[in-house]
């Protein structure tokens, strides 16, 4: 049971938790009693977490006061109560990929990202639900349960990062950790109205993060506010000699240049992204968060991303190809699930994976097993890489006339659950907008601006490699003008 007190701790945004810490009008165990209180009220009906660790978080949470008391707190990030996808390696927590071939696989080390928050003083609550494998765009293809929108229940919280964003939404907890494929921090982010943030591909180590397609997957932090998803990356991103895609430049200071505003920044609005498709709800938001910037000082340019039309074609042929290659290791052998009662190699093989992977992972391999195999590889698999190259190019050439790229995230705002499970194809448009900035291994923010019949509504902003400041910068800018973000209500009513 929740007491008053406990809504009033979990409703603050990381920073505030963070400073009440520095002032000592609070404690991290008090937090993190909070957090899991919280939890046990609302989880059974929201659904983000697939693990709580809720003794391994209290000690983490009573180490934490006890260096603060002898004045060795570790920054902005000790003793706040985080939680990670369960798609990143936890030494001695379950790590089920949201998929039933990896259950009861307890990992002997810790993903890189989950080891630098653990350094910083992160208390990790648990483990949050995702897409199968992270397939999916509605956390609908979780082996375990669905994830529900906390602004309404019938509604999904996006995917396949769904628990990160839902579990923040619900106030669950403080700040989480997602992975982005083609848009699954954003397009949680967007219908669950908080901030994510889809770093530059290279900048967070994948180490020790389960791998769907390995030259897409970017880790990133998500959070209520921008401060709360700049302290987050800062802790995060910088080299890793375990991971060799991990780029070798040092992480810059967000949060210093966090206040810059947006006078003089350069908007290139791509007309390519507001068409058909888009719900005008919608883009009426996406329109009044430009115009705010353009009263901030900002100028609007329009620019031209002309193969983005191809990007979903594209996406999925690397995607589910890549997809194909990494699933492979899943065969009922060395970890995960193992089909009982077969006699012969080949039958474990295919006894394991049938009964494992669901719907969706299946789909995927088979398609990207097809798009690889020998006679289609140079029609499918290349082709699509030489398109990759040509949509990477008209992001350098916008950028020679902009500092950010600005659009929706996604058509609409959060669809219903079951509505969209029948038809793959509608599904996988929910990533029409986001999935562009992947295959250019570009980074991506989504920050609210707005509500469409009362539902929230993300402005993806797309930024030049490695310039993720820019992109927090802007986002901060807008968030400072339109105020805190509405709390969804949904989760206050009686169940």
């Amino acid at each position: 049971m929740t007491t008053a007190n406990d809504a009033a701790l979990t409703g603050l945004s990381l920073q505030a938790a963070s400073l009440e810490l520095q002032a000592g009008a609070i404690s991290s165990r008090q937090l993190t009693e909070a957090c899991l209180a919280r939890i046990a009220a609302t989880d059974g009906r929201v659904g983000a977490f697939l693990a709580v660790t809720g003794e391994r978080a209290l000690q983490q949470a009573d180490r934490s006061d006890r260096r603060r008391a002898a004045g060795g707190a570790l920054g902005p990030l000790d003793g706040v109560p985080l939680a990670v996808k369960d798609l990143f390696l936890t030494r001695g927590v379950p790590t089920t990929a949201g998929s039933r071939i990896l259950e009861g696989f307890v990992p002997p080390y810790d993903a890189t990202a989950v080891t630098r928050l653990e350094a910083a003083g992160a208390v990790l609550l648990g483990k949050l639900n995702l897409d199968e494998f992270a397939m999916g765009s509605s956390n609908e293809h979780s082996a375990y349960r669905p994830c529900r929108n906390p602004w309404d229940l019938t509604r999904t919280p996006g995917g396949s990062s769904g628990g990160s964003a839902a579990a923040l939404s619900a106030r669950q907890c403080f700040g989480t950790l997602g992975t982005d494929t083609g848009g699954s921090i954003r397009l949680p982010a967007s219908f669950c109205g908080v901030v994510g943030l889809k770093p530059t591909y290279g900048r967070v180590s994948r180490y020790g993060v389960i791998a769907f397609a390995s030259s897409l997957d970017q880790p990133g932090p998500l959070g209520r506010t921008t401060w709360d998803v700049a302290a987050l990356l800062g802790a995060i991103a910088g080299p890793d000699p375990h991971d060799l895609t991990c780029a070798a430049r040092p992480a810059d200071d967000y949060l210093a240049a966090l206040e810059g505003g947006a006078r003089g920044l350069r908007i290139g609005v791509p007309r390519e992204w507001f068409g058909g498709g888009l719900q005008p709800e919608v883009e009426a938001r996406v329109r009044e968060a430009l115009t705010t910037y353009q009263r901030l000082g900002a100028t609007l340019v329009e620019i031209s991303l002309p193969h983005s039309r191809y990007g979903i074609a594209a996406y999925y042929l690397i995607a589910t190809a890549e997809a194909s290659a990494n699933l492979a290791r899943y065969d009922g052998v060395r970890f995960g699930l193992r089909a009982p009662g077969v006699r012969a190699l080949q039958e474990l093989y295919s006894e394991s994976r049938e009964q494992g992977f669901g719907a969706e992972p299946k789909r995927r391999i088979m398609l990207g097993t097809y798009a690889l195999s020998a006679g289609y590889h140079d029609a499918y698999y290349l082709r699509a890489q030489k398109v990759r190259t040509l949509i990477r190019r008209d992001f350098d050439a916008a950028f020679g006339r902009c500092d950010v790229v600005a659009g929706p995230v996604a058509p609409g705002p959060a669809f219903k659950l079951g509505e969209r499970t029948g038809d793959p194809l509608q599904m996988y448009l929910a990533d029409i907008f986001t999935i562009t900035c992947n295959l250019a291994a570009l980074p991506g923010l989504s920050v609210p601006c707005g509500l469409a019949r009362g539902l929230p509504v993300g402005l993806q902003l797309v930024g030049r490699p490695f310039d993720e400041a820019t992109l927090l910068k802007a986002a901060r800018a807008l968030e400072r003008e339109l105020g805190p973000a509405p709390v969804p209500a949904a989760l206050e009513a009686a169940p």
